[in-house]
């Protein structure tokens, strides 16, 4: 493990982590002992507990979309577009990826309980110790209404899930409305208030109302993780400036209540996001492997 290393800075669950993207060249041993304890620790204990423990210590953690596996190209018989292509063996073959500390399933534009099941199973049946956490996004509550969106965070969790994503939370009522379906579904949420738990409840804010009321929705009791849709944002405010103010505005709130917060990275930018304080990366094609890599690299893992 290499001695520089970039450091966020980050409040999380009450412990203060260094901010700046400082290389500090260590010499102690004990210094790569202690990383290499946080990283053994993340992938004996479980999936979900393998991105919650990285989270509790400050560690920043990588992950992908999970790709589609159709072929491109591949229509109906009648022309028409097929839904993307979720198999258990392509989830076997991530969880075989030892860069990967999670995975995120997007079904925010058609949900598939088919799609969460096969990729949990590909994650049960890849026999390593070392499998990535599985994050579901569903679509937004307004699209289908709560009774539908609640049944969807329910039957992610049953079929396997480690956490669920209510993307477009517009007001701090959705916000808590979004907290109440992981409690109707019998979740141990990890939050600030119950560092002990075990599933992990994402709340992003991608519109011009809700960065409006970011503080009260970050104040939300009850979840794990806070983040930004930066590309939604960008174009509900009218610019990728305006997207990436609010973008910042929202990783403070974020840090304010000791919260991880997510965001696309890529090669170009991954080195910079962890300096800004981000611990969850998320990345996608097939650049992916290298910007985790890159990303690794700058924070000693």
């Amino acid at each position: 493990m290499g001695a520089e290393r970039a450091v966020a800075t980050m409040t999380l669950f009450g412990v203060r982590w260094t901010a700046a993207a400082t290389a500090l060249y260590i010499i102690a041993a004990c210094a790569d002992v202690a990383d290499e304890a946080v990283d053994a620790a993340a992938t004996t204990a479980g999936p979900s507990a393998r991105l919650i423990q990285l989270w509790s210590a400050g560690t920043p953690a990588f992950g992908v979309f999970v790709p589609n596996e159709r072929p491109r190209g591949e229509v109906a018989p009648d022309g028409s577009r097929l839904p993307p292509l979720y198999t258990a063996q392509g989830g076997a073959s991530l969880a075989e990826n030892p860069l990967l500390d999670y995975l995120f399933l997007n079904l925010e534009g058609s949900y598939d309980a088919e799609a969460v099941a096969a990729i949990a199973e590909g994650l049960n049946q890849s026999g390593s110790d070392d499998a990535p956490s599985l994050l579901v996004r569903i679509p937004p509550i307004e699209r289908d209404g709560a009774e539908a969106a609640r049944g969807r965070v329910i039957e992610a969790l049953r079929l396997g899930a480690d956490g669920v994503v209510i993307p477009h939370v517009r007001s701090p009522e959705e916000a808590r409305l979004a907290v109440s379906f992981f409690a109707d579904a019998g979740a141990d949420v990890w939050s600030p208030d119950n560092p002990n738990g075990e599933t992990l409840a994402m709340i992003m804010i991608e519109d011009a109302g809700a960065l409006a009321a970011v503080s009260e929705i970050a104040d939300t009791p009850g979840y794990s993780v806070l983040a930004c849709g930066i590309g939604s944002l960008s174009r509900d405010l009218g610019s990728r400036e305006a997207g990436e103010a609010g973008t910042q505005e929202v990783l403070a709130h974020s840090e304010r209540v000791g919260l991880p917060n997510m965001i696309t990275a890529n090669a170009q930018d991954v080195e910079q996001r962890l300096e800004e304080g981000f611990l969850g990366l998320l990345m996608s094609g097939l650049g992916a492997d290298e910007a985790i890599r890159i990303g690794r690299f700058a924070v000693g893992r």
